[in-house]
């Protein structure tokens, strides 16, 4: 082989690896279990439970699912299982045993096969003749040994966010979709943007945190663009506590509740040769679980991801090491020199005691006020509300930590910024509550992903998550969105430079081989 071609071959070569680098490996996934990850439509993304703020005597109650849903997904968009049973439990004596259950089962319909259309035309309303694939749902009602409940039924599901086009006034179908059940529940099922906001890149990139130490922005929002669906509940509290009554003080044994979310499939699968859909029998048995967030993502290793997704609360003995002897926080002394409070086997004297309190037992400070664990409570992993503690008039994203007692820990609102405070719970910035003699790490108090909201605002009433992004005009989690504290950008464009030059030289080398072997014509 020539000179000239071996020159020419490399140049080429140099310009499609330039070129070729995926935008997609740079992205992240929030899915938190081998199993899960392969099952979207089960994949439970986040929980949220709050004294409403425009009603106060009531809570609510969401649960996201299907992660990193693509707005343009057609023809074929996202939408619920119909083969999957969605549950929100709700545990109200402590026990770690569900006391009630709101169960969402859904329905497809497809009015006219013969199109590959979701829509034929705009849809303007939720009975609008040309909104093709539709979704229904009936929810049901199990509270301990009394029958089963029938809430509502033939509910409707809102389209997805398809484009402008399609659905001229989104907010109008979404709204419609919001249904006041006679039971006084109000209940909301659809796609939403996703209201989890994280720096996934980092974090997962060996805890990266893009401008230290984290609380001053800095940080990309892996989730901005995407949307999920989500199911939402409004409940009067006196339909949640285990006396039937509305506590007025924080230490009332009925003001804590505990909350988490499920996914579960039928135990037999079978596929049909004909292309039907696949058949299911058998009992149900859950694959998916969700209470406190970041548990199963950060706190359970790998090889113990897909038993915490099937196991139950009352169960979560097995997990405790996990929690008292956290990975994270020997990641967090090795990567950045955080003096980490002890930590160590459960039950020995140097187990995190304040960590036991956050995700297993609910809080109870020192002088005998009650935030979030129950009497007589048996440890387990739930996200617990006290539902006596109002909602404030100026919310702080950093809810407990930042001195705000209606946020994380306590429950969950869709703007606390739960990375934040469960990087910084961690890193010890609670456990001088516990140990007054510990000084927490002045570093650690601070740490942060540099996201601190939703890319989307939140709506002010039921079910106060933002609407989806619409397929037509986003642009989900562009790359040029990294900031210019980061070094990923300016790498990127060093590639395309140098992929630009490598593609002009071969070009420019191939021309003159090529002229070089042409025969002279005589003039």
């Amino acid at each position: 082989m020539s000179r000239t071609k071996l020159a020419i071959i490399s140049l080429l070569t140099a310009a499609v690896v330039l070129f070729g680098i995926p935008i997609g490996a740079l992205a992240s996934s929030h899915r938190e279990a081998p199993l899960i990850s392969a099952d979207p439509q089960a994949d439970n993304t986040d929980l949220y439970a709050f004294v409403s703020p425009d009603k106060p005597d009531t809570v609510t109650l969401v649960a996201s699912y299907i992660p990193f849903e693509e707005p343009a997904g057609g023809p074929n968009f996202n939408g619920f299982g119909d083969d999957v049973l969605y549950e929100v439990k709700v545990d109200n004596n402590g026990d770690a045993v569900e006391d009630i259950s709101y169960q969402f089962r859904f329905t497809t319909t497809v009015k006219n096969p013969n199109t590959f259309l979701y829509n034929t035309g705009p849809i303007k309303s939720l009975d609008d003749a040309n909104w093709n694939v539709r979704q229904f749902y009936t929810l049901t009602r199990a509270q301990g040994s009394n029958p089963v409940e029938v809430l509502g039924t033939g509910l409707p599901v809102p389209p997805v966010n398809i484009g402008p086009k399609s659905i001229p006034d989104y907010a109008s179908l979404s709204n419609a979709a919001v249904q006041t059940l006679p039971s006084g529940i109000k209940v909301f099922a659809g796609q939403t943007d996703d209201p989890f906001f994280v720096e996934l890149g980092g974090i997962f990139d060996l805890l990266t945190i893009r401008k230290l130490p984290g609380n001053a922005g800095g940080g990309v929002d892996g989730l901005q663009g995407y949307n999920v669906h989500s199911i939402a509940l409004q409940v009067p509290i006196t339909q949640l506590t285990k006396n039937g009554t509305k506590p007025t003080s924080g230490n009332d044994p009925a003001a804590v509740i505990g909350v988490w979310a499920t996914a579960s499939r039928r135990t037999t699968r079978v596929l049909n040769t004909d292309g039907s859909a696949a058949t299911g029998s058998g009992p149900f048995v859950q694959v998916s679980r969700l209470g406190a967030p970041l548990v199963n993502e950060v706190v359970i290793p790998v090889g113990k991801k897909d038993l915490w997704n099937a196991s139950q609360p009352k169960d979560d003995g097995q997990f405790a090491n996990y929690v008292t002897n956290p990975e994270l926080g020997g990641l967090l002394k090795a990567l950045y020199n955080i003096n980490v409070p002890p930590q160590g086997a459960f039950g020995s004297s140097t187990q995190r005691d304040d960590l036991i309190a956050i995700f297993l037992t609910g809080i109870k400070l020192p002088d005998g006020t009650v935030l979030t664990q129950p009497p007589g409570v048996k440890p387990a992993e739930e996200l617990r509300l006290n539902v006596a503690i109002a909602p404030t008039a100026n919310p702080n994203r950093l809810g407990v930590v930042g001195g705000d007692l209606q946020g994380y820990p306590n429950g969950r609102r869709l703007a606390d910024d739960v990375t934040d405070i469960s990087l910084r719970a961690v890193a010890g910035a609670v456990y001088p509550i516990f140990h007054p003699d510990f000084k927490a790490d002045a570093t650690g108090v601070q740490l942060g992903d540099g996201v601190d909201k939703n890319d989307k605002p939140f709506r002010t009433a039921f079910p106060y998550l933002a609407l989806p992004s619409d397929g037509y005009s986003s642009l989900p989690h562009l790359i040029a969105a990294a900031p210019a504290t980061g070094d990923v950008l300016p790498s990127l464009w060093w590639f395309w430079a140098g992929g630009g030059i490598a593609l002009g030289a071969g070009i420019l080398l191939l021309w003159r081989s090529r002229m070089k072997r042409a025969p002279q014509r005589a003039v």
